[in-house]
């Protein structure tokens, strides 16, 4: 039976993420890693947004936001329960911390990493306004060693890739910054197993017409 197809972009964190979602929950798929400058037909085809992630089911319907990704995954099989199965109130609280990355955090974070394509300020204006999340996570990792409890959950593996992303941009200034908790945090998810795993290279798709069973 064939297998849904994945297209990704190794570095993209939405990528990322959904990566993470179809690993954690143990379900294959067949990747097809592309380059954004030569974005292949079949992906446009089926999301002519352009943009990855894009996951496109056997029976034929398309899934092309990262988030909806990871949790069509996870309701497959959620071995470590990230969706917090009968916590109502922590999944609340998971969905409102990635609404706030997603729609206010991500945009300081692109004018953080590309200030010369956003004069209008600087640089360190952009950083600080990116920091204000930074501080809400700081203060929830003060509490535990994960942003809802001790145990990972759906919020820790969708916002991860977007702190590594501010980190990088100066990656001398992070180490230093008064973040202790999320740097620790931060530094957790790199380092472990399933981010090694879900950063593996692959070659790109229109360059080798291979996919690449992943997931399992």
């Amino acid at each position: 039976m064939s297998l849904p197809t994945l297209y990704s972009f190794r570095r993209c964190p939405y990528a990322m993420r959904a990566r993470l979602g179809i690993l954690l929950s143990q379900t294959p798929v067949s990747l097809r890693e592309i380059i954004l400058k030569h974005k292949p037909e079949p992906m446009l085809a089926a999301s002519p947004k352009g943009t990855v992630p894009v996951l496109i089911l056997q029976d034929g319907n398309i899934i092309d936001e990262s988030l909806d990704i990871m949790r069509w995954a996870l309701s497959l099989n959620d071995p470590h329960n990230l969706l917090l199965a009968d916590q109502p109130q922590r999944q609340e609280q998971a969905k409102a911390l990635i609404d706030s990355n997603d729609n206010e955090f991500k945009s300081w974070l692109d004018k953080y990493k590309y200030a010369d394509r956003n004069p209008e300020q600087s640089e360190i204006f952009y950083r600080t306004e990116g920091e204000k999340f930074i501080a809400q996570l700081e203060h929830l990792l003060g509490k535990n060693q994960q942003l809802l409890s001790d145990s990972a959950s759906i919020a820790d593996f969708a916002i991860f890739p977007f702190i590594r992303q501010f980190a990088g941009v100066d990656s001398t200034w992070f180490s230093q910054a008064p973040y202790p908790n999320v740097q620790a945090w931060l530094a957790d998810h790199l380092e472990g197993a399933i981010f090694s795993n879900i950063m593996k290279k692959y070659p790109t798709w229109l360059d080798s017409g291979e996919s690449f069973q992943f997931g399992q």
